[in-house]
């Protein structure tokens, strides 16, 4: 799914293969402690599994005044958008950027009437900003929180 830019100052490019490490760098500067609290952070074996999801997903940068700020990902699949891969890199977050980007997401989601899922870790505290929108909680496993958010719910 094509993400269209966010006026008047934010610029959402589809990332490819040339972008990969960036991509990586992102993820690791954002999610890289939550990951490191719980196991420890092994760059050989978060860089093998990222890899293999980069390349499996249609991921965009979040870009402001040439500088890639962030990462998401908006995929449709079986009558649902997913929610992934959607990192600000730390000195962005909890400016309101977050969710900003994440209205536009929902926006697109709710113009098509389609629901959108998405987990989390359950010690990393985005799970707040997703219950702020409308998400709701469907279910839990040993370190996920999986949930979900219903066409305009919270709008």
């Amino acid at each position: 799914m094509r993400i269209p830019d966010l006026p008047p100052d934010i610029r959402i490019r589809r990332m490819h293969a040339a972008d990969e490490a960036v991509a990586f760098a992102i993820k690791k500067a954002a999610l890289g402690p939550y990951i490191a609290a719980q196991w420890g952070w092994d760059d050989a074996i978060q860089f093998a599994f990222h890899r293999q999801h980069f390349g499996a997903r249609p991921v965009h940068a979040i870009i402001r005044d040439g500088e890639t700020l962030g990462t998401v990902c908006l995929h449709e699949a079986a009558g649902r958008l997913s929610l992934d891969e959607f990192y600000l890199v730390p000195q962005w977050q909890r400016q309101g950027l977050g969710a900003r980007i994440l209205r536009h997401c929902l926006a697109l989601a709710d113009s098509q009437a389609l629901p959108v899922r998405l987990q989390h870790l359950q010690w990393n505290p985005v799970g707040s900003l997703y219950l702020r929108h409308g998400f709701v909680e469907t279910g839990r496993d040993e370190f996920h929180v999986f949930m979900q958010r219903s066409p305009g719910a919270g709008a």
